[in-house]
């Protein structure tokens, strides 16, 4: 399985409109593996400043191959996922009360003088 994957595997991106499969060189496939040996689907997120740089160029390269036609036998092997979902901000999460009270409190004040 490994000497296919170093051959013909691609890389999943999941993206907001579906799976994506890229074609990487034999040289980004060797560092795929390697990044991929522990687990199988990572959120980008969690990749080093290099690895979501090597992500980012590989998407920007637009190498995306169909997934059965890639491989003659039917499917490509898959080096591994990597999950490129949009950063969700949670504010109110992340907020001190010290800084909800500063936020509330001038908006309070205004209220006061508008009754």
């Amino acid at each position: 399985m490994w000497m296919e994957k170093l051959e013909n595997g691609v890389l999943r991106v999941m993206t907001q409109l579906g799976p994506r499969y890229i074609q990487p060189s034999f040289w980004q496939r060797i560092y795929l593996l390697w990044m991929f040996r522990h687990f199988d689907t990572l959120p980008q997120i969690v990749l080093t400043g290099r690895q979501q740089r090597l992500i980012d160029d590989l998407c920007a390269q637009q190498r995306f191959v169909s997934f059965s036609a890639h491989h003659a036998g039917g499917e490509a092997p898959i080096l591994g996922t990597v999950e490129r979902r949009p950063v969700v901000e949670t504010l109110e999460a992340e907020r001190t009360p010290a800084e909800t009270t500063a936020t509330v409190s001038p908006l309070a004040a205004d209220l006061r003088q508008h009754s």
